[in-house]
Parts: structure tokens; C-alpha cells; sequence
């Protein structure tokens, strides 16, 4: 246990590095304007939820008491020798902001009350960032971690701040005593009490600086993005300003971060390229990172939770019940969803009693405003077809406006700048005792507006570096700085949205979409065709951003609903957009040359969206809600509501119809569209002339955007070879019965004509071709210092032939293959693809000038030498990565090879460098064969 300081100004704080001490803080600004008193601090029977078992470590609920005094009574007589001074002692001269918390302030010092009806009792604790460095993931007007808490008092002299555990839950007391011994409570952090109890409402006060720690852990996150030791500098962090309510207190810090010198960079170059350090800041050293903390008060009555269905997707709140032990399984899953209920439950519309209100922070440009409101109401379409009349509103924050809408009660749309990321999130805080949202923050990257017009130059845009081989860290591992990065955010419920890259990922679709356009359309950046898409652009996220707000998970299944013919025609897209859900990452819909344009993008929410919307928030008779949410849910084989997640499109992910960014019910016919367009635009750029001022700028974007889209058509591609569509259904449901198999492999004809695209598009020696006079002609920008060198073509070309290898080559994809006639019978399971159809088209692709004996190219020879490296990988640790009957192939074929290799090299009439070539590929095959595998 922390042990108290007698120190009045003093206490001890628990923080990443362990215990540090207090030191006098700089003098904040002014103090915000005082809320009005409160009516009720905490009501009775707040602590435990409907149907719901108590937490570990969850306290019982306490009666209510009377409000502390508005104004402090005649200091006593002076406290006996070490007890702690009378009340109104220390408040003398302060000012006293009512509130949840009251707060009192006198000059720079800042004390929080603590009514005695508060003590442990549960609150919402969250802990989020104001200001930031704007780069690499660190950026202002970010939700951080929130976590259910008590105020607890040890002793006389001590008040704690606990992270209660609510993972776990248990009804009856032999289980809840269980509980609180097997699942441990947190220590946020600790303070001495400063004053005795106030004579009347018995109020403990303590002083607010115990805020002034990395409570969020964010030195954790600068660490893992500039891999250097920041350190929280106490003494010269302060409370910036503090607001108050019933409903909540809030305080903003400025937390000071320093380390005292900079490391020199390693003398030999490392293998692996090295963060820098932070390049926005006037001084690398030190930076001033924005907490806002808030303390909100929960709800008096917990809402009562609706559990989640697999067939839709819902974010929620999961916890481990240990009532029971006959139960299948002891995980719950509450959906998250806001708290909606109906004025007049009698009527087909209603007014909501409260509704979800949305506020549009004032840095949110204004000519973007009325976008981002539509955005918002879009949502209202679907809460109609419920019965809710305006179920959500908006509200615009006043310039003059003194409150922050990073507090905890007020659900916000905010707008910052990055560096280096566009991205748009929309996480939120949830009360775990029920999955009900009580707060969130939307926030927009300013880049999107940039992104639809085009404009996005490479020192913002990702998808621009991709050529570029010394490319910055923070464009190289954004994924992995993302993972390193998010466990700041490791506040329950804050991981769920940590890896939504809406804004990362559609920059490259943005560029190529604008340069594929702007070769049949005038769309000059400020021409108002380009306004309009702008604007229908901030309209799209907004509303995919709500949507996560509302509760709602990502679609990966929506955009491959309507068939290619649909969306090619004008009528049906404006009709019916160009997907089923908003929450897609959908594509553009982009002509070929020559054919008439259908809508571009979005069409608001979907049939989808709809759907899911009604599982969360339809009112329900508590005696029939089982049977009405199988009723909806049973809807899921419906084709226009097909649903994947995030896990279904990602990493390995074999579902190629789950997919980021493609387009229509034949993803294969999209990539071939694709890689069409892409050629064209190569074409264009090099007869590009750049206009006065542009550079070639220009040209560097149309190649990169082009290299974005045959990066993504790769993966689109190669998830047909060996792939299986995945049916959600519950099984004993009479839709499960009436279906054929939850897993159903891709078509055979498919999974040919897409191991063909790929080989063809990718493997053949003539599959890129790029003028001398464009890549000659493609010069940096000379005012800038830090200038690019020459673009490589053969470097961007590998990246994009060593994705398809991977995929191809993977031990998942060689798994699934081998495994596929199990789910096959009769003719289908003899002619369905095999593993050894796989390996050779790819090695006879790969290296098709042994059949002839011709010369190799250079970027021919890369690709060749990637294609050994997983050869030679396979066959000398392939015992951990790949199935047993893979590795006898790779090793079957990698013989073949090596006699080819053998034969080929001895012709004369190869140029040294093929001979070189093949030699050193035999040579490394040799000795590949000869070596004993690694098994583990």
C-alpha cells in the first residue's frame, strides 16, 4: 500500500515509472465559469444494473446525502497535532465551483471535494487528449481511456482513486466474495485528504494536483513512436481550467514531457530503418501534451442491456459470469447503444424522452459545417423506421463557448490537423455494467478535404512514399506503429476503434480516383464539381464515423452486394447509392474510358445500416424482446445484408468477398477494371505537361496512386486461391437448417482465373513497362533540403509482385488448399485447384525464360530472387510456417528448378549478368536443398 504524506501540498502519485513526488505546479490560466450546484449527488441503487450481477469489487450502493454547504461554516478551534486542518481552513478565500465534484481554487492551487455520498461509489473516469504533437499517431482531439472508479478512503489519512474490475460479474454473495479475491481492483492513483471533514455534509477535499500524472500512460505511446525516453516533467505541468456540473467534473492539464538531450544516431547504419525524433516541435526535447480528465456521474437507473448477435455487427461490452457453472458459455456481450427511449410509447412516431445529441465543436471549419450536420442526421432515416421522430439532433458549439467537448457529456465532432495521417475515428465511452454509450468524439482529419480534391502532395499523402525506398518511419510502419501506439488507449472499450484507418487507407483511393477523373472531367480543384465532391466526401465519413458512435462495427460485406451492371447504371446507383452500409470502406466507382458515369460514392446509410440499427434500438416488450431479436437477426441470409468484420477482411483474412475498398459482386471483374484503369493512367502520365508551379508532382502522384491500386487488386486477387465464403448463421436456427454449409470454397473456376490475373498481370516479362523519358523526368522539389532521391520503379514494381508471393506462398494458403477437398464432393472435389497446380503455375510464371533460354531482365531478376528467398525460407524453416505436404512440394519444385538452373547457365549465349544471375540462384538453391530444416 501507498503510504500518506502528512504534507498538505504534497502526496505521493502512481504513475508508468512508479511513485513520483509532487512539485509545485506553474500557475494555470483562469478557472472556467462555476456550473450551478447540484440537486442530487448520487441516488440510491445505482450500483447494480436490471438482470445484471454485481462487478468484482463493484461497491453497494449508498443512500444519498445533502449536498456539500455552498459556502464553508467559522473555521474550529486549531486540529489536534497530526490530523489534517478544518475544512474551512483550507478553503478560506477560494472559490467554489459547484459540481458533481465541487471544485475550489484559490490562486494556483486547485482542490477537488469529494462528498461523502461519492465515496465508493462508482464513476465514469476518462481520460482524453486536448493537445498533441501532430504526427504518428499522436494528435489532438483524441477519446482516450475510460474506466469505471471509486473514490476509496484507507485509514484517516488517504483517499485511493480504484479502477473497479467489471470484467467479472457473479449474483450471491458467496460469489461476489469470491470475485473481489480473484480479481483484483487497479490503483490509478492516491492523495493525501487535505481537510477534516466538512462539519456539516462531511466532505473530504484533496487536492486536485494528484491529476498532474501520466494516469493514461501516454509517455508510453511517445516512447513507441520516437523510441525515445520521454519523461513526465510534474513541475512545470498544470490545471489548465476546470468545468463543472451535476452531470460531471472535468479538469484540463497541460503535462509538460521532456527528456534532457537528444541521442546522437548510431555510427553504422542499422538494418531496420529508425524512428527520428519529433519534427513539429520548436524544440525536439519538449512538448506540452493536453489531458482532459473527467469524473461523470452514472446513470440512477442502469439501462437495461440487449446481448450481441454474431449475424450483425455491434460493438459491446463483455463480461465474465461466474453465476452459474452449468451455463455453455460464461461470456456476455452487451451491444453498446445509446439510451433511446419514447415520449409516447403508444404512437407510430415518437419524440425521444432524451435525445442523442451530437455537438459540432467550433474548430470545425465553416465552410464544412453544414456537410458535417448532414452527416450527423443522416442517421435519422433509419431511427424513423423504429418509431423515434428526430432522434438525434445537432447542436453548434459557440465560439465564445467555454466548455471543451472533450468532457464527458458531450458527444462532439471535432476537427485537427497531422502531419502525416488523415485519418477520421469515432470511439466512445460505455457504462460496462449494461454496454449503454455515454459519451463520444468524433474526430475528422483535415486532409479529407484535401484528399477529395486531389491536392494531398506527398509529404501528407501515404500513399505517395510507396515508391520511395528510404521512406519515412512513420510511412513505412503505420500499422505497427498503430499497434505500438494504442495501448495508451488501453481504457476499456478505447482498443475496439484503435485500428480504424478510414483516413490512411482511402488516401491512395482518393488520389487515384481524382487522376483517373480528371483524365475525362474538368475537375480543377477549385472548380465547383470538385466542391461538391468535397463536400459529399465530409458528408460520408462524418456519417461512417457516427455510425461507429451509434455502436456500429465496420461492413467489409456491403460494397459487394449490387452487381457490376447495377452499379454501371446511372438511375439504380442514385437510387440506391452504390453499397449496402455506410460502414463499408467502399471504392469510387470509377468508368472506364468511354463508358457513361454512375455515382461515385456513398448514398448515405443503407438497407444494412437499417437493419442494424433496429437490432440495437427498437423498443421491445421485455416479454417478447428474445423472440422479436431472433425475428431480426433471422434476416441475415438476406443478400442485401450480408455482413463481415474487420477480422473477416484483415490479415489473413480468406473471405474474398470481405474486403476493404472493392467494389461490386464479382471482386475479380472489379480488379480487372482496375488494372485497367491504372494502365491508362500510367499512359497519361507520360504525356503529361506540368502547368507553371506544379513540378512533378503531378506525375510522382499519378505513379504512386496507380502502385496503390495494384497493391490493393493483389490482395483482392489472391484471396480466391484457396478461399472460402464464410456464412453467419446460428446453428439450430431454421435458417441454419435451410442453408448448405456454414463454409463454402470458392468456385474452382474462380480461384483459376484469379491464380491467372494474378500471373498474368504481375509475372509476365513484359507486365510493367515505364518510358525512360518519364522516370527520367520525375525530379524532387530542389527548394526543399530534405530532398527524395530518383523514383525506383524496380523497388515499387517488388513490393507489389512480393505481396502476391506471399499470399501464394503463405503456409494459411497452402492449409486451406490442402484442405479443401474436404469440404468438396464427387466431381467438384477432383477438379477443384490443388496446391501443386499453385506452386508450378508460379515457379513457370516466375521463371519463364528457362524455358526458352532467353536473357533476364533486371526487374525480372528481382523478381526471381524474391521468389528463391521463400523457396529457400520454406525449405530450410518451413517446418514451423507450412504444412508437411507443402513443404515435400516446395522441395519437389525447388528440384526442378535447380535442374533447369543447371542446364540454362551453360548457354553462351547469355549476357554475363544472366549468367551471373542464374548461377548464384543455382548456387543458393544448392545449398538450400542440403541444409537440415529448422522445425520450430
Amino acid at each position: 500500500m501507498l503510504a500518506a504524506t502528512a504534507a498538505l501540498a504534497s502526496c505521493a502519485s502512481l504513475t508508468d515509472g512508479g511513485l513520483a513526488k509532487d512539485s509545485a505546479a506553474a500557475k494555470p490560466p483562469a478557472n472556467g465559469a462555476a456550473s450551478p450546484p447540484v440537486a442530487a449527488l448520487w441516488p440510491p441503487g445505482a450500483a447494480s444494473a436490471p438482470a445484471r450481477a454485481p462487478a468484482a469489487g463493484l461497491p453497494p450502493a449508498r443512500p444519498a446525502s445533502g449536498a456539500a454547504a455552498a459556502s464553508a461554516p467559522t473555521p474550529p478551534a486549531p486540529p489536534a497535532p497530526g490530523t489534517p486542518p478544518p475544512f474551512a481552513t483550507i478553503i478560506k478565500d477560494a472559490k467554489r465551483s459547484d459540481g458533481l465534484l465541487p471544485v475550489w481554487r484559490k490562486d494556483d492551487k486547485f482542490w477537488l471535494e469529494i462528498p461523502a455520498a461519492l465515496l465508493d461509489q462508482p464513476l465514469l473516469f476518462s481520460a482524453n487528449i486536448s493537445h498533441a504533437v501532430g504526427e504518428r499517431r499522436l494528435h489532438g482531439s483524441t477519446m482516450g481511456p475510460a474506466w469505471l472508479v471509486s473514490f476509496v478512503k484507507v485509514g484517516q489519512s488517504q483517499i485511493q482513486l480504484q479502477a473497479l474490475n467489471t470484467e467479472f460479474v457473479a449474483s450471491g454473495k458467496p460469489q461476489q466474495h469470491t470475485l473481489a479475491q480473484n480479481f483484483s481492483r487497479s490503483l490509478l492513483n492516491s492523495m493525501a485528504i487535505a481537510s477534516a471533514p466538512h462539519p456539516e455534509s462531511k466532505a473530504l477535499l484533496v487536492d486536485a494536483s494528484f491529476l498532474l500524472s501520466d494516469i493514461p500512460s501516454y509517455g508510453r505511446a511517445l516512447e513507441a513512436a520516437y523510441r525515445l525516453p520521454y519523461a513526465l516533467d510534474r513541475g512545470n505541468s498544470n490545471i489548465r481550467s476546470t468545468n463543472t456540473s451535476a452531470e460531471q467534473t472535468s479538469i484540463a492539464t497541460n503535462m509538460h514531457f521532456f527528456m534532457p538531450r537528444l541521442p546522437l544516431p548510431p555510427l553504422m547504419p542499422m538494418p531496420m530503418p529508425m524512428p527520428t525524433a519529433p519534427s513539429t516541435l520548436p524544440d525536439a526535447r519538449s512538448m506540452l501534451i493536453g489531458y482532459v480528465y473527467n469524473f461523470v456521474k452514472l446513470p440512477a437507473t442502469p439501462m437495461k442491456p440487449r446481448e450481441a448477435d454474431g449475424r450483425i455487427g455491434h460493438f459491446y461490452d463483455t463480461v465474465t459470469d461466474f453465476t452459474a457453472d452449468l451455463k455453455l458459455r460464461q461470456r456476455v456481450n452487451y451491444i453498446n447503444r445509446w439510451r433511446l427511449e419514447r415520449k409516447d410509447a403508444a404512437a407510430a412516431l415518437s419524440e425521444p424522452v432524451k435525445p442523442i445529441t451530437f455537438w459540432i465543436d467550433k474548430n470545425v471549419p465553416l465552410e464544412y459545417r453544414a456537410s458535417v450536420k448532414a452527416g450527423v442526421l443522416e442517421w435519422n432515416k433509419a431511427f424513423e423506421k423504429i418509431g423515434f421522430k428526430d432522434a438525434i439532433v445537432v447542436q453548434q458549439q459557440a465560439d465564445d463557448a467555454e466548455f471543451d467537448t472533450l468532457d464527458g457529456t458531450h458527444a462532439s465532432i471535432r476537427w485537427y490537423f497531422g502531419l502525416d495521417s488523415g485519418s477520421a475515428t469515432g470511439p466512445s465511452h460505455s457504462d460496462p455494467r449494461t454496454g449503454e454509450i455515454l459519451d463520444a468524439d468524433i474526430r475528422i482529419g483535415d486532409d479529407w478535404a484535401r484528399y477529395a480534391r486531389g491536392l494531398a502532395v506527398e509529404q501528407t499523402q501515404p500513399s505517395a512514399a510507396s515508391f520511395i525506398p528510404d521512406a519515412p518511419f512513420a510511412t513505412l510502419s503505420e500499422r505497427n506503429l498503430d499497434r505500438l501506439t494504442a495501448p495508451w488507449r488501453n481504457g476499456r472499450g478505447a482498443e475496439r476503434h484503435a485500428f480504424c484507418s478510414y483516413g490512411e487507407a482511402i488516401a491512395g483511393e482518393f488520389a487515384f480516383a481524382m487522376e483517373a477523373l480528371a483524365a475525362t472531367d474538368a475537375l480543377a480543384p477549385d472548380s465547383p464539381q470538385a466542391e461538391a465532391l468535397v463536400q459529399a466526401v465530409i458528408k460520408d465519413v462524418v456519417t461512417h464515423e457516427v455510425g461507429h458512435t451509434l455502436g456500429l462495427k465496420h461492413n467489409f460485406k456491403g460494397s459487394t452486394v449490387f452487381t457490376q451492371d447495377q452499379l454501371a447504371d446511372p438511375a439504380f446507383t442514385e437510387s440506391n447509392g452504390v453499397g449496402s452500409s455506410v460502414m463499408d470502406y467502399a471504392a469510387y466507382n470509377l468508368p472506364l474510358p468511354g463508358e457513361a458515369r454512375s455515382r461515385l460514392l456513398g448514398g448515405g446509410i443503407g438497407v444494412y445500416d437499417h437493419w442494424a440499427i433496429e437490432y440495437a434500438y427498437r423498443p421491445l416488450d421485455a416479454k417478447t424482446e428474445t423472440e422479436e431479436l431472433e425475428r431480426i437477426a433471422a434476416r441475415s441470409t438476406e443478400p442485401l445484408l450480408a455482413f463481415a468484420d474487420d477480422m473477416d477482411s484483415g490479415g489473413d483474412g480468406f473471405d474474398p468477398k470481405a474486403n476493404r475498398f472493392d467494389l461490386g459482386a464479382d471482386p475479380l471483374t472489379y480488379v480487372e477494371r482496375r488494372m485497367k484503369l491504372t494502365q491508362a493512367l500510367w499512359k497519361r502520365a507520360e504525356t503529361w505537361q506540368p502547368r507553371p508551379g506544379e513540378g512533378s508532382i503531378r506525375q510522382r502522384n499519378m505513379l504512386a496512386a496507380g502502385f496503390g491500386q495494384m497493391r490493393n487488386a493483389v490482395t483482392l486477387a489472391s484471396k480466391f486461391v484457396g478461399g472460402m465464403h464464410a456464412v453467419r448463421e446460428v446453428p439450430g436456427t431454421a435458417a441454419a437448417a435451410a442453408r448448405q454449409a456454414a463454409y463454402v470454397p470458392v468456385d474452382t473456376a474462380e480461384q483459376r482465373r484469379a491464380l491467372s490475373l494474378l500471373t498474368q498481370g504481375l509475372f509476365v516479362a513484359d507486365a510493367f513497362r515505364f518510358p525512360a523519358k518519364l522516370v527520367a523526368n520525375i525530379s524532387p522539389d530542389y527548394v526543399e533540403f530534405e530532398r527524395r532521391d530518383p523514383v525506383s520503379i524496380p523497388a515499387s514494381v517488388l513490393r507489389v509482385q512480393g505481396l502476391a508471393l506471399d499470399r501464394l506462398m503463405s503456409g494459411s494458403t497452402a492449409q486451406r488448399l490442402l484442405e479443401q477437398p474436404l469440404f468438396l464432393e464427387g466431381a467438384a472435389r477432383s477438379q477443384a485447384l490443388t496446391l501443386a497446380e499453385v506452386y508450378a503455375t508460379l515457379q513457370r510464371a516466375v521463371w519463364s525464360e528457362l524455358a526458352t533460354g532467353g536473357e533476364t531482365e533486371s526487374m525480372r531478376r528481382n523478381l526471381q530472387r524474391e521468389h528463391l528467398k521463400r523457396v529457400q525460407l520454406l525449405l530450410t524453416r518451413g517446418g514451423a510456417i507450412a504444412p508437411a505436404d507443402a513443404l515435400s512440394l516446395v522441395r519437389l519444385y525447388a528440384t526442378e528448378l535447380q535442374a533447369q538452373l543447371l542446364k540454362v547457365s551453360k548457354s553462351p549465349r547469355l549476357s554475363v549478368e544472366s549468367r551471373a544471375h542464374l548461377l548464384d540462384s543455382l548456387s543458393g538453391l544448392n545449398e538450400a536443398l542440403k541444409a537440415n530444416m529448422q522445425r520450430s
